[in-house]
């Protein structure tokens, strides 16, 4: 029975922990958060942390997890009829955390190395993100795109991922408005 207990406790000190550090980096970005500020807020030691997670970069892909749980990104795009509002509303979202686009976007480079702790999460987010607006477009009868869904699917995300990279180091990149821009003119309204 202890063991039941001490679990719980473990469980609820992780997701603590989770919490704290989805705060820390959407306040202060990804550069400024410290395994050192995320203990404190939490009330541990940095090596408590680690005891958690096992190193910082699977903290940071717990954390990215744990940002799309909180997001609901998948229910944003799932059976939309026009799945450019899903799109547009996790971009224009991802713009007020500027911490989190930042963690996102430099995981991603450093999880191409399939031994990266991130490199699953990425894979099957890419995944699931794709098949939600490639499964959106099939189900649009008001638009007629110009490519098959599931490779537009793949160029609006490598659009929306680029557009990322151009937005921090530019704020005044409006995501958004371009990838609806881009939309449009791969899949224009029938009339």
């Amino acid at each position: 029975m202890a063991q039941r207990g001490s679990y719980a406790k473990g469980v609820a000190r992780r997701e603590e922990i989770l919490e704290s550090a989805l705060e820390v980096i959407g306040r202060d970005g990804y550069q400024n958060a410290s395994l050192k500020q995320i203990a404190h807020m939490v009330g541990v030691t940095p090596a408590a942390l680690l005891h958690y997670f096992g190193s910082k970069e699977e903290l940071f892909t717990e954390v990215l997890r744990k940002r799309d749980e909180h997001d609901g990104m998948d229910p944003r795009l799932a059976d939309l009829a026009d799945p450019r509002e899903g799109l547009i509303d996790v971009i224009r979202h991802n713009a007020e955390v500027p911490g989190l686009v930042e963690l996102f976007s430099r995981l991603a480079v450093d999880a191409v190395d399939p031994e990266h702790p991130a490199h699953s999460y990425f894979l099957e987010r890419s995944e699931r993100l794709r098949s939600a607006v490639a499964a959106g477009l099939h189900r649009d009868s008001t638009r007629e795109p110009a490519l098959d869904p599931d490779t537009m699917a793949r160029v609006l995300q490598a659009v929306a991922d680029g557009l990322q990279l151009q937005w921090m180091i530019d704020p005044t990149v409006d995501m958004a408005d371009i990838v609806e821009r881009l939309i449009d003119a791969l899949a224009p309204r029938r009339d």
